[in-house]
């Protein structure tokens, strides 16, 4: 083939075999019972003659090489072969198999890795499974939807050195749907820590609950990140004006701002610098240097780098935004356009937002500097002074190409090149970063619709696992954004006809936002899994309120869904609950007894317009029913 391509004075890479996207490639697991459109690249023009099984289809390359095969379904499970015949080469997938694919996915507590869990160690002695396959896709911001993923992404067969890497929710779940279902499984766990729902929806998610204009202005940073920049500071300054009350001109970012500034011991974070009001700071601070200019390069164009600002940073010269930073990860350079740049003193400002855990100047401190046009630096790593911040707003405007923050980059590199593969459902774990973010019902259901509308499966099974607790046990009744996310998760999957939420309510740790008990949540997602994607006659929720209503000096709770009948732990008493009227400071805890699948709440004399349970960032409850499944946060108007 190679002396063929000489004698034709063709490249060689025209030669080339036509290859498979590696979702269809060696150790494949293919969607029993559902169309199957399978893809890959060879020469731009080229016929590929595709054979699955025993049928045979022709497609022709587009221009960028890519072509598309569709095949009716496939209902038995099992081996089936998968070839690809073009006049360039010819490639086989070995070990493909039919069965059924999940798709996980989420933030931290998704990704967290079965090494992580806290029974791992002998979890990877029983991990051997020619029938399972796991897939774990890399993390990937982009900016318009990919069509295929840019690094390959290999179906693993499952062993122990391939377990403990992979999703310990994601892997404990089909584990236990490989016994009670009996055919071949494929696991695709698509997460990222950290990340919020709103990366993960695309266009048409994020058009449907008004948010429309960040996924328009992640298409100019696509086309002109310079004017889409522009725009973002533009809104991030107008926020901080708004919620501070600062008049333009007067900011911090204003060189003559006044604040009380100290020296930066180091280039690290903050929490190792031995300031008491620092230690475990989580917020805004301010950091100011000034620099020299010559009057040579006053005026020219410049880089800033600062190094690794974390979480988020924003920075000015001379009272002008350069921008902020698009991740917590990578050093950032910031642009300095021409005519910016004055002889003599000139002023930078960095505003750095930690979020979690540790935050600030990263560093490294040999890095940080300003480098002009010709080649010339001038070294920045000394000199800082800081400020914390006497005001920080809450909620500060993400840009949309963020990956924690963004506006469907986690999608465009993450979902959207899993294309219309086949599925059996969706297992999703997110939430943490959305708890001070109201609307999170309405997110995740655009999210569900439109992953949906890619995967081509309008009834497509959703398992949402909910918020698990995490924080000071409630002592008092109060606000939680934890409690409001379950909530919303709950009410999510009780509207959406193809949904069922998990309740971790009780498997939470107050000191670990990651604990460690990941099989039994796997447990509930896979009975949840199996009600929704199965058809299995089984509560897939555990006991869910059905009504709340006045009963004379009480108030009466029936439930559905309760298998056998409620249970209260270690108490004669329900606990967890509160009679509120309508105002928010109106919610006082009271107990309920517990008569089968109701609960009778013991009444105060006080107006009750409303009931919650579980109301809190971890709350303590122990109402539960035979099968070992905790009553979930809920929140219920009563009736009279």
């Amino acid at each position: 083939m190679w002396l063929v391509a000489g004698v034709l004075g063709l490249p060689s890479a025209v030669m080339a075999a036509p290859q498979l996207d590696l979702i269809y490639g060696d150790h494949a697991v293919i969607q029993r019972g559902r169309p199957v459109s399978i893809t890959g690249t060879t020469v731009a023009g080229e016929t590929v003659t595709v054979t699955f099984g025993t049928n045979s289809e022709t497609a022709v390359a587009d221009a960028k090489g890519r072509f598309l095969a569709r095949f009716a379904a496939v209902t038995t499970p099992g081996p089936i072969t998968l070839s690809l015949d073009s006049p360039s080469g010819q490639t086989v997938a070995h070990d493909v198999q039919m069965g059924d694919v999940f798709l996980c996915s989420g933030q931290s507590n998704m990704e967290m890795p079965v090494k992580g869990a806290q029974d791992a160690f002998g979890a990877f002695f029983s991990s051997a499974d020619p029938d399972l396959r796991l897939m774990t896709v890399e993390k990937r911001v982009a900016y318009t939807p990919d069509e295929a993923f840019s690094k390959p992404q290999a179906w693993q067969v499952a062993a122990p050195q391939i377990v403990q890497d992979f999703s310990a929710n994601c892997y404990y779940m089909v584990k236990d749907l490989r016994k009670s279902e009996g055919v071949p499984i494929g696991a695709i766990n698509s997460s990222w820590g950290g990340t919020q729902i709103s990366p993960w929806m695309g266009d048409k998610a994020l058009t449907a609950v008004g948010l429309g204009a960040r996924a328009d202005l992640l298409k100019l940073y696509s086309r002109d990140p310079a004017a889409a920049a522009l725009v973002a500071n533009g809104i991030w300054e107008t926020w901080w004006r708004k919620n501070t009350g600062d008049a333009a001109g007067q900011e911090p970012w204003q060189p003559q701002s006044v604040q009380t500034w100290k020296p930066v011991p180091a280039i690290s974070v903050w929490q190792k610098w031995g300031d008491p009001a620092l230690a475990s700071y989580v917020g805004m601070v301010w950091f100011r240097r000034e620099i020299e200019v010559s009057a040579a390069d006053a005026g020219k164009a410049a880089v800033l780098n600062l190094g690794g600002l974390d979480d988020l940073g924003m920075a000015w010269i001379n009272g002008t935004s350069l921008g902020n930073t698009a991740d917590t990860g990578p050093m950032k350079a910031f642009t300095v356009p021409k005519g910016l740049l004055k002889p003599g003193k000139n002023v930078i400002i960095v505003n750095i937002n930690n979020t979690y855990a540790d935050g600030g100047m990263r560093g490294p401190a040999d890095a940080m500097r300003l480098a002009m046009a010709d080649g010339s630096t001038q070294a920045l790593a000394d000199g800082w002074l800081y400020s914390v911040a006497a005001k920080t707003p809450k909620n500060p405007p993400h840009t949309p190409w963020e990956d924690m923050g963004g506006a469907g980059t986690a999608y465009n590199g993450m979902i959207a090149p899993l294309g219309a593969y086949g599925l059996k459902g969706v297992a999703w774990y997110q939430g943490e970063s959305d708890t001070d973010f109201p609307g999170y019902e309405s997110r995740l259901s655009a999210m569900a619709t439109d992953w949906r509308r890619q995967f081509v499966q309008s009834d497509l099974p959703f398992v949402i696992v909910q918020l698990s607790g995490y924080g000071t046990p409630a002592i008092k009744p109060g606000q939680s954004g934890w409690a409001n996310v379950r909530d919303a998760e709950r009410r999510m999957a009780e509207k959406d006809g193809h949904a069922a939420f998990v309740s971790t309510i009780d498997l939470g740790d107050p000191l670990d936002i990651h604990p460690g008990e990941k099989h039994e949540v796997g447990r509930r997602m896979a009975r949840a899994m199996r009600a929704v994607a199965y058809s299995a006659s089984l509560p897939p929720s555990g006991p869910r309120l059905a009504a709340a209503r006045v009963s004379g000096p009480d108030i009466a709770l029936r439930f559905t869904d309760v298998t056998g009948a409620l249970h209260t732990r270690s108490s004669t008493l329900a606990i967890g609950f509160e009679l509120c009227g309508d105002a928010p400071e109106t919610c006082r805890y009271t107990s309920g007894v517990v008569d089968g699948m109701a609960v009778r709440l013991h009444g105060d004399g006080k107006p009750v317009t409303r009931v919650r349970y579980a109301w809190a960032d971890y709350p303590v409850v122990n109402l539960f029913d035979e099968a070992q499944l905790p009553v979930s946060t809920f929140e219920i108007p009563v009736t009279q």
